[in-house]
């Protein structure tokens, strides 16, 4: 048996056992202490703290965490639109095209061959659609209903949305609306103006466009006396419902706003009181980019109004109408080209350019006046009227250019 210990031994053993403890706190302090700093260097680098070495560049430190660099203004976007004259499809136009299908079914699409070529190179064609389509029996004037078949040529043609509120529109009523909205949609051609229901009024056709969200408005301020079916039915022109639904659509989005517009006095190549009153209320809206319009079967002038510019009638695009009719200038029409810009300062016309049209009879080919001249030299004195009543309404300017901008010869 060893002997006992003494009290000094006992004290040096106590002594010495407290440091060791202590030593053993102070190193699981330090481990404690680089775990939470490790832990916090892996959360500063995944929270985005640490780019520098997210991207193999170096640590983090200090002055990358807190000097971050602003953000960058998003890069301007700059996109074409093409908005074209009414297809008002006479009883001769869908004869034409019965005698183009063999005469077992319409063929449209063989009017619009001349001008497909245009259309293709546009990001955003637009066309306008003025008379209804249902499978009842064609009519012609002065109540319309149109062989469904035209919104396959529509489609084949290139159009990838069309106005739809016009004179027309009722023409056929409730049913006519629901079956231009039926043949579109199975053409896949996207639509504005007309509807089936409530609900799809509500909804404004908003479309992506090189990555910009880009509304599609439709309105008419005419129906010939025929009351809509339903307050759905048809859009009515008026600057506090234009300007709700503009608004509406930029707060589903949208960037720009196209506002479509079927108003004026017939056979009037100047604005009448009501267009321009109604051009300048929606000029000053923020929320409206560009207006374009038809109905009255001659081209109207593109104007700056309120800094915007506003194209107020395209004429006609495909029709019977003729000098044995109507004016010499509804056989001719334009094609609208505007140039779209979208930046951090919001969207706008920055240019117009149009392409002068002109009908061809009796074979109803829609020809651009410069591609004319080159494939129909037998109507070149009828072409060069055309373009020169054409220009002469539409006019010239720093941002405004016909296509081709003078006439060869």
């Amino acid at each position: 048996m060893s002997d006992p210990l003494t009290i000094e031994q006992l004290q040096r053993r106590r002594t010495a056992a407290n440091a060791r403890r202590r030593r053993r706190r102070i190193v699981s302090t330090l481990i404690v202490v680089a775990i939470v700093a490790l832990v916090a260097g892996a959360w500063v680098a995944l929270a985005g703290g640490g780019s520098g070495s997210q991207h193999g560049t170096g640590p983090t430190s200090a002055a990358t965490t807190h000097a971050r660099t602003p953000p960058t203004a998003p890069r301007p976007v700059t996109f074409t639109v093409e908005a074209s004259g009414d297809l008002l499809i006479h009883s001769p136009v869908w004869e034409r095209a019965l005698e183009l299908g063999g005469g077992s079914h319409y063929n449209f699409a063989p009017l619009f061959a001349q001008i497909k070529p245009i259309i293709e190179k546009v990001d955003l064609p637009l066309c306008h659609v003025e008379t209804p389509m249902t499978h009842a029996t064609p009519q012609g004037y002065p109540i319309f209903n149109t062989p469904p078949e035209l919104a396959r040529a529509i489609e084949q043609t290139g159009w990838k949305a069309c106005s739809t509120a016009a004179t027309h529109s009722l023409d056929q009523g409730q049913a006519g609306v629901v079956g231009t909205i039926h043949a579109l949609d199975r053409a896949g051609v996207l639509h504005a103006g007309t509807y089936a229901t409530a609900a799809a009024q509500r909804t404004p056709l908003i479309m992506t466009i090189k990555g910009i969200k880009v509304a599609f408005l439709s309105y008419t301020d005419i129906t010939n006396g025929i009351p809509s079916p339903h307050p759905w039915s048809v859009n009515r022109a008026n600057a506090a419902a234009i300007i709700a639904e503009a608004r509406h659509a930029m707060q589903e989005g949208a960037r720009a706003v196209i506002v479509n517009i079927h108003w004026g006095d017939e056979n009037v190549d100047q604005p009448a009181p009501f267009q321009m009153a109604l051009a300048k209320a929606l000029t000053r809206s923020p929320y409206i980019t560009a207006i374009v319009g038809q109905h009255v079967h001659v081209v109207q002038p593109i104007r700056k109004i309120n800094g915007k510019l506003v194209v107020f009638g395209e004429g006609n695009l495909i029709s019977n109408q003729t000098i044995a009719c109507c004016p010499a200038g509804s056989q001719d029409g334009l094609m609208a080209l505007l140039t779209i810009r979208v930046d951090q300062h919001g969207a706008r016309v920055t240019f117009v350019h149009y392409v002068p049209i002109w009908v061809q009879h009796p074979t109803f080919t829609v020809l651009p006046v410069g591609t004319g001249l080159r494939v129909d030299p037998a109507d070149a004195a009828e072409l060069r009227a055309s373009y020169a009543r054409t220009v002469a309404a539409a006019g010239r300017g720093p941002q405004i250019q016909p296509l081709p901008a003078h006439l060869r010869g």
